[in-house]
């Protein structure tokens, strides 16, 4: 099964979750109001998701002539992946470790700290570099920004639902018998947990569609494979200083924040750093990247 059919697939299990809440809550006003609050604040954040996060990695653009070669990297890729070359910045951390963010290929911006800079040979960080460019070319921000609707949604239905549960009785908000204040309760806390769940399983599936991608701009499949290796053994001895958990999806791997505690290994936005690398390992021995 494709990276692609996956993604809608799971797409379409968060459509149920909110349908079937929806059926719950019973009426259609609260329906239509939670998604309403919902779309306000999500498309927000969709149209200034990038400010907000390079500010808060204290993230620099970087001009071509402060790193020539790094331009010439993202503008090879660029042409390569057919869209626009997106623009360069520079994280001030040790961890080394690289995001991509923008809204659509128009208003891409790859991001490295400078550790990554440090640690990786050229062909590793052209890896690198190629995967983000997937990203951005494969729209994936958009995605994670549909399935941050869709979750937002299923909260807010969840808190409808728990409310009318143990103040509203047994009756929907159409006046019809509903389910009872125990199961409405239990729905209402288990609804949100599986919505974490698809939408990590949706990141999950995003990231291997990049490297199969990536893997494909640069043509050197055991590049990225090598760069994934250093950065995975690097991220648990060199964590990230600023920034905020709830953006770990965005980074290559994985990164360790040097705050928060162990909640955070609590689930994995990402694959196992083995299997990304056996899949980039099996690309290269069979040439499926040319």
């Amino acid at each position: 099964m494709t990276s692609q059919l996956k993604t809608v697939l799971l797409l379409g299990l968060l459509s149920a979750v909110i349908i079937g809440l929806g059926g719950l809550v019973g009426g259609r006003t609260g329906l239509v109001i939670a998604c309403g609050l919902a779309l306000v604040m999500n498309i927000g954040s969709y149209w200034f998701s990038d400010s907000i996060v390079l500010r808060m990695y204290g993230a620099r653009e970087l001009s071509p002539d402060e790193a020539p070669w790094l331009h010439r990297i993202v503008e090879d890729l660029a042409r390569r992946a057919d869209i626009p070359k997106p623009r360069i910045c520079s994280i001030p951390e040790e961890a080394p470790n690289a995001f991509a963010t923008g809204r659509d290929p128009e208003h891409g911006v790859v991001a490295v700290t400078d550790g990554i800079l440090r640690i990786l040979s050229p062909e590793e960080l052209r890896g690198v570099l190629a995967h983000e460019m997937a990203h951005i070319a494969n729209r994936d921000i958009l995605i994670q920004t549909i399935a941050g609707v869709m979750g937002s949604v299923i909260v807010t239905l969840a808190n409808i639902l728990q409310f009318t549960a143990i103040f509203g009785g047994n009756r929907n908000s159409d006046g019809e018998n509903g389910t009872s204040p125990l199961t409405a309760i239990l729905l209402a806390v288990l609804a949100p947990i599986a919505a974490s769940l698809i939408q990590m399983a949706i990141s999950r599936s995003r990231e291997y569609l990049a490297d199969e991608t990536g893997a494909r701009l640069c043509g050197q499949p055991l590049a990225l494979a090598g760069a994934l290796h250093k950065l995975s053994g690097a991220a648990g001895t060199l964590p990230l200083q600023n920034g905020n958990a709830c953006t770990e999806q965005m980074f290559i791997v994985k990164p360790v924040f040097g705050f928060g505690g162990s909640m955070n290994n609590l689930f994995s936005t990402h694959p196992p750093i083995e299997e990304r690398i056996q899949r980039l390992v099996d690309m290269n021995r069979t040439g499926q990247y040319r």
